[in-house]
């Protein structure tokens, strides 16, 4: 059926992003920080024709696409992270680019690839989908022309992800080859009705696209780009990276292996179990050796994204009522990681506008000048380590909960013990700003009202979800529960 009807939401966005495309190339003066009101309020009108969709019966787009709680899901996140990342760009852009209506444009294309990577339902529209977030990211990491990090970290992510797009789409072929069809109804169906086993194509073409996938979500060990292309790209890009891309590739993975591939899950769940051992473990070992906040990020949110991993590694280990009480809570997870997420780049941001400093030692003192900005941050950080009272102490312990399962007893613990690990660089960074005085010359300043607002904001969002998920939690179950009810002939069946 093809119902254009649909994914009116996508059509603003991306009619946000050519309205303001053509704004600055009519009036190239035009101030930059007006974009960035325009892109959040082009951004909030896409949140707004979103909620309609809440609840509503799935629609099918030709089989290539679905409009159901889980995409409408990602579609409220996108919003809201495009609208969040442009009002912490609107002053940080506004004396260090002469253009930006490509930035700005970017932005709703990059949120809204992620939104039909979460609507797909077949392996080349996937594809496709992730493509377009990824140029939209590459383009938007070396935004900075004339300077040599933003360049180098562009170039190395253009030719990292072009490696992962081939293996991707070589682990595609082989399953297609091997079932026929690209669908992923018709891959599980193909899969379910083997005789005599899992053959090594199937095996080599999952394996392949778990690795295309496990970069573009910077999985150890196919994390190698994250670091350089975290500490190059501008600032509110680093957010972005940390938020979207990490949302749009859990998304994808989640349509696909409660898809296409539940059915082998005997033959991908330990691989991923391993891939979340070592990208927790990895991530959270290598940030204590950073002295470069957003190298520190990086390192961070790899092992963020391997707790996000045991979800999908108990996805293949539990049963029908486990894989979704897991995919519940990873999108919980995943909401709560991104308001942390974005509190500490809107923080950091109204920090590093005031002295251009982006390295841990230059948090120094910031309790003295800036004591609700070091607030944001440490409340941040303490989230990001699962404290409670705090959204990641919250979202984790229901994602640990519900990834409880016979066979991952152990990556639970190890999970649990690499938060403990992370608690340590977290608190070396409040130690910057809590017990050391503030360099020479330094005195107490006032962010910019909005971002001071915005922090405010997300700090509140951060405090909410660790006290009160209950509205959160409500809406990932009606998201997951989706997943779960696109095939109606019980396709979707575990081992």
């Amino acid at each position: 059926m093809r119902d254009f009807t649909l994914f009116i939401p996508e059509y603003i966005a991306i009619a946000g992003a050519i309205a303001i495309l053509a704004t600055e190339l009519i009036w190239p003066k035009i101030r930059k920080d007006y974009l960035a009101y325009a892109t959040a309020a082009g951004a909030l009108g896409w949140l707004v024709a979103a909620i309609p969709y809440i609840g509503d019966t799935a629609g099918d787009f030709e089989g290539v696409l679905l409009a159901d709680d889980f995409t409408t899901y990602f579609r409220i996140l996108a919003a809201g992270i495009v609208m969040a990342i442009a009002l912490i760009s609107a002053h940080y852009m506004r004396d260090r680019t002469s253009t930006a209506g490509e930035y700005y444009g970017l932005l709703l294309v990059a949120g809204t690839g992620m939104v039909l990577m979460a609507a797909s339902r077949e392996l080349l529209t996937a594809y496709i989908s992730l493509e377009l977030l990824s140029f939209s990211l590459y383009i938007l990491v070396g935004y900075f022309k004339r300077d040599r990090l933003s360049n180098e970290a562009s170039l190395k992510y253009i030719l990292l992800g072009a490696f992962s797009s081939a293996m991707l789409l070589y682990g595609i072929s082989l399953i297609y080859g091997v079932t026929g069809t690209t669908s992923y109804e018709g891959i599980a169906e193909a899969l379910a009705a083997r005789e005599g086993g899992t053959d090594a194509a199937t095996v080599v073409g999952i394996m392949l696209i778990v690795a295309g996938v496990g970069f573009k979500v910077s999985a150890a060990p196919f994390h190698m780009w994250a670091p350089d292309a975290y500490q190059g790209a501008p600032l509110p890009i680093t957010a972005f990276l940390s938020t979207a891309s990490k949302a749009a590739g859990f998304a994808l993975i989640l349509r696909l292996f409660t898809g296409a591939l539940v059915v082998d899950a005997v033959e991908w769940r330990a691989v991923i179990a391993a891939l979340a051992a070592i990208t927790m473990t990895a991530g959270n070992l290598l940030a204590i050796q950073q002295s470069n906040l957003k190298r520190l990020v990086a390192y961070s949110s790899i092992g963020q994204v391997g707790y996000m991993l045991v979800a999908i590694a108990a996805i293949g280990y539990g049963d029908a009522a486990t894989a979704e009480s897991a995919s519940s809570a990873l999108l919980l997870h995943i909401v709560g990681y991104t308001v942390s997420t974005l509190a500490l780049f809107t923080a950091l941001t109204a920090h590093y506008n005031r002295t251009g400093d982006d390295t841990i030692a230059g948090l120094r003192g910031l309790a003295e000048t800036q004591p609700f900005l070091a607030l944001v941050i440490t409340a941040s950080l303490f989230s990001f380590a699962g404290l409670p009272f705090f959204a990641g102490f919250a979202t984790k312990l229901l994602l640990f909960q519900a990834s409880t399962t016979d066979g991952l007893l152990w990556l639970v613990g190890l999970a649990a013990a690499n938060s403990f690990v992370s608690l340590y660089y977290y608190l070396m960074v409040m130690r910057q700003m809590y017990l050391f005085d503030p360099p020479e010359g330094q005195t107490r300043f006032r962010p910019a009202p909005l971002l001071g607002a915005l922090a405010g904001l997300l700090l509140l969002g951060v405090l909410f979800i660790g006290v009160y998920p209950q509205p959160a939690f409500e809406a990932t179950d009606r998201a997951a529960s989706a997943l779960f009810e696109v095939s109606a002939s019980g396709l979707l069946r575990l081992p």
